[in-house]
């Protein structure tokens, strides 16, 4: 296969692993509290090192990753942490730090990818598949490096293109308004459920088939059943006013990893994106029943999941490479909490955002069964949470900040 050289290129032959703490277990809206296990892991870390603590466990057997990494755009990205406000203004939007993706040259940049996807392929199941977002800045270079990851017995499946509409700037060019998916497997064997992700054929094709014996050169389709879909995807993009919005920047739809998830895995399987962001992947995976491991490196994303994910049925762990330090801050004198035998509430002058509750706090594992979440919208958060009450309570709350407090009661 050919391979592509780049100056300081180098094997990583062993990684250095990270040390994983499990933080807290969260039961969506009690959902299996206390005693069901997670089906999923959202991590707070480097995920070149998150993956090397992984690989004992899980070395080829995770059945599909999807990877969107930086796509060496060299800007900075801020996450809008204002809820409630007017999207037709940002200028008066509050914003945050989000991720940054800047480089100091091509090089860095692409050994920082090389080493992240020679650990995924060493992840991904002999019949697993890898999905890789990228756009114009660098796909050609990363389809020669999964040529070489994957080598002569790897498949390329396919290059999809995610096409899109929106503003732009360019005014000395065409709009570049698509991102490149490329697709590979370690054989042939690999996962593709094409039923799961049939559309319907457009009314044009139906009504030509239905005019002329001739249409097709004589090769009728299955209209009923539907096509699968072309190489080519229209989803729109999680614009300002999409429900979906969490305010994380470059946030994938939910539509565009549906499609993934259906056709390259199967219910029960484990989904992995070490490259989180604002959590679709996680979310979709749990939606459609099959575990996930998820990471990133910026608290707000890990938090941004974590919002998401309360809203699903999935139960899952939240840990952190234990060499980033636990920030919690223990007390909280401008919070005031009042306690019924079925009810916890709080008042605070705080600007939360996201609180949850542990019942029966054992001092050990913070197991949430309650949760409430400030509107993405409406920016309105419930301050109060129906649960019976046990011994000894402990409540986490999280500011827009991202400054999380923790209260025991």
């Amino acid at each position: 296969m050919p391979i592509l050289n780049w100056k300081g290129k180098r094997d990583l032959t062993s990684p250095e692993a990270a040390l994983l703490i499990q933080d807290s277990i969260l039961h969506p809206n009690g959902y299996g509290y206390p005693k069901l296990q997670p089906d999923g892991r959202v991590i707070l870390g480097d995920n070149l090192s998150i993956m090397a603590a992984l690989l004992p466990e899980y070395e080829n057997r995770i059945n599909l990753i999807y990877a969107d990494p930086p796509f060496f755009t060299n800007r900075k990205f801020h996450a809008r942490i204002g809820r409630g406000e007017d999207s037709r203004k940002p200028s008066k939007w509050k914003l945050a730090e989000g991720y940054h993706d800047d480089w100091l040259d091509l090089d860095s940049y692409l050994q920082f990818l090389y080493e992240r996807l020679s650990l995924m392929v060493r992840l991904l199941a002999p019949n697993g598949t890898l999905y890789l977002h990228l756009d114009w800045h660098a796909d050609a270079y990363a389809r020669l490096i999964l040529d070489e990851l994957f080598g002569a017995n790897g498949v390329f499946i396919n290059e999809i293109i995610w096409a899109y509409h929106g503003p732009s700037p360019i005014k000395t060019a065409f709009n570049r308004k698509h991102d490149t998916i490329l697709v590979y497997a370690k054989s042939k064997d690999y996962v593709f459920n094409a039923d799961a992700v049939r559309e319907p054929y457009s009314p044009n094709t139906v009504a030509t088939f239905k005019s002329s014996s001739k249409a097709g050169f004589g090769k009728v389709p299955n209209l009923e059943r539907g096509k699968v879909p072309e190489d080519w995807w229209y989803f729109p993009v999680v614009a300002r006013l999409h429900s979906e919005r969490t305010g994380y920047p470059t946030q994938k739809p939910e539509a565009l990893l549906t499609r993934i998830i259906l056709a390259s895995s199967n219910k029960g399987d484990l989904v992995a994106d070490f490259f989180c962001g604002s959590g679709t992947t996680a979310l979709v995976a749990a939606r459609n029943e099959r575990k996930f491991i998820t990471c990133d490196e910026s608290i707000r994303a890990v938090h941004t999941v974590r919002s998401r994910l309360a809203e699903s049925a999935a139960v899952f762990s939240l840990e952190r490479d234990s060499s980033i330090k636990n920030k919690t801050v223990y007390e909280a004198k401008n919070v005031k909490v009042h306690i019924t035998e079925d009810s916890i509430s709080l008042a605070t002058s705080l600007n939360v955002d996201f609180w949850e509750v542990d019942p029966n706090w054992d001092g050990k594992i913070f197991r949430s069964a309650a949760q409430s979440q400030r509107h993405a919208r409406s920016g309105e958060l419930p301050l109060e949470l129906k649960i019976k009450i046990g011994r000894k309570v402990c409540i986490r709350l999280v500011t827009v900040q991202g400054k999380q407090i923790q209260l025991n009661v």
